[in-house]
């Protein structure tokens, strides 16, 4: 069924792009044939300025390119359409964002997760804060991004690519620009949430850029600075994971039928922080001559988030501290699937918490090029780069209750799938006196300190030969090289229990509170907001420590050698009047993997329970690849690529820690952890492209494209692994009789089996006055994507969420579209633009810091935006006025557990406005 909608779908999509086509062609055949006067003299003649200038460029970058490809071009320095590069990206053809904490952070390319994306900075793979590879996209200010290309397909000679798609964000190389650029602008933000706890609604972004050119335009120099400071500020009501008929089936949810499916409790917050980030860049550019250019380029980026989550939660699973009387829920509703949608919980004992983060995230990135051109069409590129990243974070708890104990309360539950699920104490928690820091139910408090760091250091050659003789008729030239990149990464997450200091229990004090916050939109009124950090220092103890044995494996090194060779052919020829451009070669990738870490052994003496663990393994890829684009008349292309394509295995499945341990009663061994000796994700890849461009105006594509995954990573249980290295140390506790066995089951990320994926991507920029002269100013870009996987995965870690069933590909929606509407003219300019994505499987951090996976509702967000740029007659030449609005409808983020009457998650971030100004000198 769903097949065939989407192939309904397409069909009616293509019919509808037909009536476009036949009239641009015959606008275009007409003007070339028939005319050469006025008509298309004034067209060439128009200065093309704004949002159409960038599409225009992208345009051109994507029509001269042998690779399928998409293309962002700023219209101006410091002047990308969106907030940040995840939202510019999310709006390209095959691609989709998944919003955290508001903002478009990590990038899905055609219907497979961040995982299978590589991203580069001036063409270099750059580090990550996360565990894992992806970047986290809104560290990067969109002010400082002079342009995005994806490429959809590899070449041989494109280093660290992915085998979704390849992400290269470039900075301006200021010999590319004629004249001096002094650009500077301003923000100034609002949210709809209006202020709360000690966070007003107001936030700020200013950024600066100078460009210039010295000595005879032989020396330039760009300099950018991007400043953010903005609120953050969200609603949130969750349930507990997971959703289940386990504990009704047994009778330990009084009140509840056998078969009720049932969350064990729900919560309800305000998140109030603040986000700020500063970022520069700076490039050099020298070129003496034509001979050499010599680039030198460096970006550093300096984030801090602090945010605090004030809720009121409730457990629903007859844990209230062993106080009478316990759970018993009366008047239960529930639905025809046999889901729990709502009722009365007596004998529970509710908290006031306080959920403290603070994370603080540091980029650095440096390259230098050099380019030496030589006689003879001979070509010679030596670049060296290092990145470095590093996270530190703070993660603490307060834990609030009635007192003296037990103040057991009545609470009306109602589950709403489609907005906030209703909670309806029935004692008051509004007074701050009235709650304590103390041994609550979850305990006083509990804390973490991750920390990550991740370095990344490299070097490349490349040579540019011209093509024998032999083969001039068909190849320009050909390229061979060789990159070399070390990669290490680094994660220590110290935890531990915050006690209760001498005092004993204690109300937080009235300096150290927050206006309250208002959880009304979940029905529960004001509640207490308070100063988390200042409480733990003032009443409690924290001493995180990393030796505890649940801890050992939780601090890692993984360590990547990656050599990349490559040897290319670059084609151009003619098969008749038909114009061929492309490239055939093969990349040759020498991987040296290890990591390494610690495991806890009970059975060692006290003091020598700590044991290191070190593994790894090498291995090589050979990945040919072919790309052609074919050039017909009337500015018409089609193009063709296969390739073999790698995706290296996520960096935290890499890891070499693991917990173990043998059964006493049976000897067998057992365990969980990462896997040093993963193989990378390996795919054959084949897409093809149609594309009618109207000059550097329009175009209109239809593209296909079929992915056959070898294989794929995810956690499974192997029953016969073999555990003698680790029991090689291993003592017998006194009193075991059973003989130690050498093989057991180990749970870990394994290779397992592939599948396909495939899709459909349609596209259209057409700016309308093609069609009548009415609405000249008028335009519009549009895609739809279709996506289609027969690929299913097993993971046990988020069984709570996803079910133990096998699910579909994290990241894949089935449709994702996007839509502008624009319009520019004598200075003004307008667009509207939307984005939308079915559901998907998204990935989130839980409360452990681990990977976990949840089903995602999918989402529908509308921005936009509108400017007037005073003209060059203008005594305010140079100066911009903006007003710009971000999720106006307010769309909510929804996830759920299997089916979406069992909600996990309704978070509501709220609209966002921005009035700014952008002068430019």
């Amino acid at each position: 069924m769903s097949n065939h909608k989407r192939n309904a779908l397409s069909l009616a999509l293509a019919v509808a792009l037909s009536p476009v086509l036949a009239f641009a062609q015959s606008t275009t055949s007409t003007t070339a044939s028939g005319q050469t006067g006025s008509g298309a003299t004034n067209l060439d003649a128009v200065q093309v300025t704004g949002i159409r200038r960038g599409i225009e460029n992208a345009i051109a970058v994507k029509q001269d390119a042998t690779s399928v490809v998409e293309v962002i071009s700023a219209e101006d320095i410091g002047k990308l359409p969106d907030v940040s590069i995840a939202e510019s990206l999310a709006r390209l053809p095959g691609l989709a964002a998944q919003r955290v904490a508001g903002r478009a952070q990590v990038i899905s390319v055609r219907g497979l997760s961040p995982d299978f994306a590589t991203t580069l900075l001036n063409g270099r793979e750059v580090v990550s804060t996360g565990d894992n590879r992806s970047v986290e996209f809104d560290q990067y200010p969109s002010e400082l991004v002079n342009g995005v290309t994806v490429y959809k397909t590899p070449d041989a000679a494109l280093v660290g690519q992915g085998l979704s798609g390849t992400i290269d964000m470039q900075t301006a190389r200021p010999l590319s620009f004629p004249d001096r650029v002094i650009a500077v602008s301003g923000r100034y933000q609002k949210s709809s949430l209006g202020d709360a706890a000690n966070v007003d609604e107001f936030g700020n972004r200013i950024s600066a850029s100078y460009i210039d050119q010295f000595l005879d335009k032989t020396l330039g120099i760009a300099i950018g600075y991007a400043h953010s400071d903005n609120p953050i500020h969200e609603n949130q009501v969750g349930l507990y994971e997971p959703w289940t008929t386990e504990h009704t089936d047994n009778g330990n949810r009084p009140g509840l039928a056998p078969g009720v499916t049932f969350s064990d409790g729900i919560k309800a917050l305000r998140r109030t922080g603040n986000n700020k980030r500063d970022a520069f860049m700076a490039t050099v550019q020298f070129r003496p001559n034509n001979s050499w250019t010599s680039t030198l380029d460096a970006f550093h980026t300096d984030a801090e988030q602090i945010d605090t989550a004030n809720q009121f939660e409730v457990n629903l699973s007859n844990f209230n501290g062993g106080y009478s009387p316990g759970l018993l829920i009366t008047n239960p509703q529930v639905g025809a699937d046999g889901t729990f949608q709502g009722g009365t919980a007596t004998g529970v004992y509710p908290l006031v918490r306080g959920m403290y983060n603070k994370r603080e995230d540091k980029i650095d990135a440096f390259g230098w090029n050099n380019e030496f051109t030589f006689g003879n069409g001979v070509k010679l590129v030596a670049d060296v780069n290092y990145s470095k990243a590093t996270r530190d974070e703070l993660n603490l708890e307060n834990n609030l209750q009635l007192t003296p104990m037990p103040q057991l309360d009545s609470v009306g539950v109602v589950v709403r799938p489609n907005g906030f699920s209703q909670i309806s104490p029935g004692l008051d928690y509004s007074n701050p006196d009235a709650l304590f820091l103390t041994n609550t139910i979850y305990g006083s408090g509990y804390g973490k300190v991750p920390q990550v760091e991740d370095r990344l250091k490299g070097g490349k050659i490349a040579l540019t030969l011209p093509a024998p003789e032999a083969l001039s008729s068909w190849f320009a030239d050909i390229d061979v090289g060789v990159n070399y990149a070390d990669r290490r990464k680094q994660k220590t997450q110290a935890e531990g229990n915050i006690l209760l200091g001498a005092q004993g229990d204690a109300n937080v004090a009235s300096d150290l509170q927050y206006r309250p916050v208002n959880l009304g939109f979940a029905g529960i009124g004001y509640i207490p907001a308070w100063n988390v950090p200042a409480a733990v220092e003032r009443y409690m103890e924290f001493n995180p420590v990393t030796d505890l044995d649940y801890l050992i494996p939780k601090s890692w090194t993984v360590q990547e050698k990656i050599t990349t060779a490559w040897l290319r052919a670059n084609i151009n020829t003619d098969i008749g009047v038909v114009g061929v451009r492309g490239n055939i070669g093969v990349q040759m990738q020498h991987v040296d993997q290890s990591s390494q870490s610690n495991y806890f052994d009970r059975s060692r003496p006290v003091g020598q329970e700590v044991l290191p663990i070190d593994d790894g393994k090498t291995y090589k890829d050979w990945l040919p690849s072919l790309n052609l684009a074919f050039m017909f008349p009337h500015q018409q292309t089609l193009r063709f690529a296969a390739a073999k394509q790698v995706a290296r295995p996520r960096v935290d499945q890499m890891r070499a820690g693991l917990e173990f341990g043998v059964d006493t009663a049976t000897g067998r061994p057992g365990g969980s952890g990462g896997n040093p000796l993963l193989d990378p994700w390996r795919a054959t890849a084949f897409d093809l492209s149609y594309e009618k461009y109207f000059a550097e105006r329009a175009y209109v594509a239809a593209a296909v494209f079929y992915k056959d995954l070898k294989s794929y990573v995810y956690t499974q249980s192997v029953d016969d692994y073999d555990f003698s290295d680790l029991l090689a140390s291993y003592v017998p506790p006194p009193g075991m009789v059973a003989p130690v066995l050498q093989t057991g089951t180990f749970s870990s990320p394994q290779n397992g089996k592939g599948g396909t994926l495939r899709g459909l991507e349609l596209t259209a920029s057409l700016p309308l006055d093609m069609f009548t002269d009415a609405l000249r100013g008028f335009g519009v870009q549009a895609s739809a994507t279709f996506n289609d996987s027969d690929i299913e995965i097993l993971d046990p870690e988020s069984a709570s969420s996803v079910g133990s069933d096998p699910i579909a590909l994290p990241g894949l929606s089935d449709r994702v579209y996007n839509l502008t509407a624009y319009f520019e003219r004598n200075g003004f300019e307008a667009r509207v633009s939307q984005r939308r994505r079915s559901d998907f499987i998204g990935e989130i951090g839980n409360f452990n810091g681990n990977r976990t996976l949840r089903y995602v509702v999918g989402e529908n967000v509308t921005d936009a935006q509108i400017s007037y740029t005073f003209s060059d007659s203008s005594a305010m030449a140079g100066l911009t006025l903006l007003l710009q609005g971000t999720n106006l409808t307010n769309e909510p983020y929804r996830t759920y557990a299997g089916t979406t009457d069992r909600p996990l998650e309704y978070v509501e971030w709220g609209r966002t406005y921005m009035l700014g100004v952008n002068y430019r000198f």
